[in-house]
């Protein structure tokens, strides 16, 4: 009767529309199962679950008010009036209308102006309430904005995504998420528990056909649109074939190897982590390798001193970890061991990618899809000054400290030179001939190409070829032209040669 009764209110607030009765709908029977629900609705943008709650009211009763969690995951990076794309020269706020553009707006307000605007009107609709995960990557974030999501007690956010943001000021969320938490913080804070910050955001979705050239079009004109449509079609195959490979290779860190994070580290995450390491998760952990002070093996394995380009040395007291390795090339493990899904502490397991849809928990965060290999599921953190002159970027092999010692300059540059005198000169030559000169220390890493980065000797061997034409060096991969056997200078001369021939 209540049902019946909304339909009725409703039909009478529009007299003029033909609406069929609710409660006999076939959409709101199946959207009545939660357990449908729950499946659906985070693939749907917010504004669908909005119109849609906004068709009648028994679709308004069952969304907003009957069913818990339709709101639980928020993604933002969709929504049109989000984006932050302003000109070079300021129109007054034209562009967006969430903030009067004045001299009295700071500038916390103009570049969070678009999403405090959204939440504004979310939280008086009584959704922001509800949001668990949100999702606002490449978007305009400020940190102040961040840390008002950290300290508001109205909210139950438990994981944000800011990857790939704008107009983010990185020290001042560090010291935001440092502060929240602070040992005498109040129990229960903060209700942040997982942070997406370091990875690239993920690939938005596309649309698997294109739709076909309309009738009204002229004749002249279909071929040209067909034709886009063919192109645009092939594209939508590769960008498809591309995700569906990514996919099937698994996770990052524990079943895709080398580097992770590509983005510039700034000064100061490797302690915020530290300092958040049992309150906040991350898409990163700290590195592991033995120059740390955190690492299993700091102290108990020889290590190397690395330094900047004015000569000092770096600091490796902490540092956060952009390359996920497998075992030694050697030794098939590492001085520190492997950081392990189900034997490792929770909190050295880093957050995955893509954010979960169905669940807004740490624990389904940072559980590994089953992939293909046998086994527990595992990797070894690094950073790059702990790899660096050890691993090869090509084959992704690596070699630790306990098997390879990278060699100094010194050792590299020392000669076998015997000085040999003038009295008993021959005897002394003879001598110096049969003794069996010093094991000479060769790198197992090294840089022969100025574009390739440090790659192993078979790599190296793979790649850098001789020229049989002008004895010259090159490299087979960013030489474009070259063949197995000649250079691009002499494989070009060669066909320009053979074409004047076959002209003559």
């Amino acid at each position: 009767m209540a049902s019946g009764g909304s339909v009725q209110q409703y039909a009478r607030d529009f007299p003029n529309s033909d609406i069929p009765d609710d409660s006999a709908h076939p959409l709101l029977d199946l959207l009545s199962n939660t357990l449908v629900v729950h499946q659906i609705v985070p693939y749907l943008p917010i504004s669908s679950l909005l119109n849609l709650a906004a068709a009648s009211a028994s679709f308004r009763e069952l969304l907003l008010r009957l069913t818990p969690g339709v709101f639980r995951h928020l993604d933002l990076t969709r929504v049109r009036t989000a984006q932050f794309d302003i000109d070079g020269v300021d129109h007054g706020g034209e562009i967006w209308r969430n903030v009067q553009v004045d001299e009295n707006v700071t500038e916390d307000d103009f570049y969070s102006g678009p999403l405090r605007g959204i939440l504004q009107s979310l939280r008086r609709r009584d959704i922001l309430q509800h949001v668990q995960t949100l999702v606002l990557d490449g978007l305009s974030v400020t940190a102040e904005f961040c840390n008002d999501l950290l300290v508001d007690p109205s909210l139950r956010l438990r994981v944000l995504s800011i990857r790939d943001v704008k107009n983010l000021n990185e020290r001042k969320l560090m010291q935001s998420l440092r502060y929240a938490c602070r040992s005498t913080r109040p129990d229960d804070t903060p209700r942040l528990k997982a942070l997406y910050v370091f990875g690239a955001r993920d690939a938005p979705a596309t649309v698997t056909s294109a739709s076909p050239p309309s009738a009204s079009i002229p004749p002249n004109a279909a071929a040209a649109v067909a034709a886009a449509a063919i192109g645009v079609g092939w594209n939508l195959k590769s960008q498809n074939a591309l995700k569906e490979s990514m996919q099937s290779e698994g996770d990052d860190w524990y079943h895709r190897k080398g580097r992770i994070i590509s983005k510039h580290i700034a000064d100061g995450w490797a302690e915020t982590l530290l300092d958040c390491r049992e309150v906040i998760r991350f898409d990163s952990v700290l590195c592991t390798g033995p120059r740390h002070q955190n690492s299993p093996a700091f102290g108990k394995v020889p290590v190397q001193q690395h330094s900047n380009g004015n000569g000092a040395a770096v600091d490796g007291r902490w540092g956060l970890a952009t390359f996920a390795l497998g075992g030694c090339a050697s030794c098939g493990t590492a001085p520190e061991g492997f950081t392990a899904y189900g034997e490792s502490p929770p909190e050295d397991l880093p957050l995955l990618a893509p954010v979960p849809l169905h669940s807004s928990t740490v624990k389904a965060a940072t559980c590994p899809t089953p992939g293909g290999e046998s086994g527990t599921p595992r990797f070894v953190p690094r950073c790059l000054e702990c790899i660096r002159e050890r691993y090869c970027f090509s084959c992704d092999q690596w070699w630790c400290e306990s098997c390879y010692q990278v060699p100094s300059r010194h050792e590299l540059a020392a000669q076998h030179v015997h000085v040999v005198d003038q009295t008993n000169g021959m005897a002394a030559h003879k001598m110096a001939a049969l003794e069996q000169p010093p094991t000479v220390k060769k790198p197992k890493i090294s840089r022969s190409c100025w574009e390739c980065e440090h790659n192993c000797l078979d790599c190296i061997a793979n790649t850098q070829k001789l020229c049989k034409g002008c004895g010259g060096g090159y490299c087979i991969i960013h030489y474009e032209g070259s063949t197995l056997t000649l250079c691009d200078w002499c494989s070009r001369d060669r066909g320009r040669r053979s074409r004047v021939v076959l002209i003559d």
